[in-house]
């Protein structure tokens, strides 16, 4: 997985950049917050979480890695993906989400377009104990880098399971995960596989 570009800022449009990275274009997805910290023509670093779908691979970019990890822990909640993620952080601080959910804020979570009272419920149910306290990083699923399901299903296409499948069994496996779960990387790839093996 990519967990950074260094580059000259080719393009930038209101939700993205483009790095010249060598003379390859990377089109990388951004907050609106980070879009206004670059500047075109200027050399820049940003930390990077990339996204598999079947039919895409997308690169989202942050300023900070505490922004990067962040959008990974939030991926880790049910019904939470990518879009979401970066939404939650457009609109919100990584420190101020951090305290929304450690402090079961509701009223702060449901000011990001698209999340509703249930799934700001959600979010805090099964974040709260993973999330960190204020002026803490976010404990993360796994060791560091990639969020979980990045890793498990990047090992479910090594293994040569369709990327279909892979997200399929990576969905089955967060959805049946306990909240506040803290388990490795390696189980969650074996709870994943014996989904598939009952599909």
């Amino acid at each position: 997985m990519i967990s950074h570009l260094r580059g000259t800022v080719a393009a930038l449009t209101l939700d993205s950049a483009v790095l010249d990275v060598s003379g390859v274009g990377y089109l990388v997805r951004c907050t609106p917050a980070t879009v206004s910290s670059l500047r075109l023509n200027q050399e820049t670093q940003l930390a990077t979480s990339m996204v598999v779908r079947e039919d895409s691979m997308t690169l989202y970019g942050f300023g900070e890695r505490e922004e990067r990890d962040m959008f990974e822990l939030l991926q880790t909640a049910s019904g939470v993906g990518p879009k979401v993620a970066q939404a939650m952080l457009a609109v919100l601080e990584p420190e101020r989400l951090r305290a929304a959910i450690s402090g079961g804020d509701l009223a702060t979570l449901t000011t990001v377009p698209g999340i509703g009272r249930k799934g700001a419920e959600r979010i805090v149910v099964e974040l709260r104990d993973r999330v960190g306290k204020p002026g803490s990083a976010p404990v993360a699923a796994g060791s560091g880098g990639a969020s979980w399901r990045d890793q498990v299903q990047e090992a479910l296409l090594g293994l040569g399971w369709s990327a279909k499948d892979a997200d399929k069994a990576v969905e089955k496996v967060a959805a049946d995960l306990e909240p506040g779960a803290d388990e490795s990387v390696s189980t969650l790839l074996r709870l994943a596989l014996r989904s598939l093996s009952k599909a």
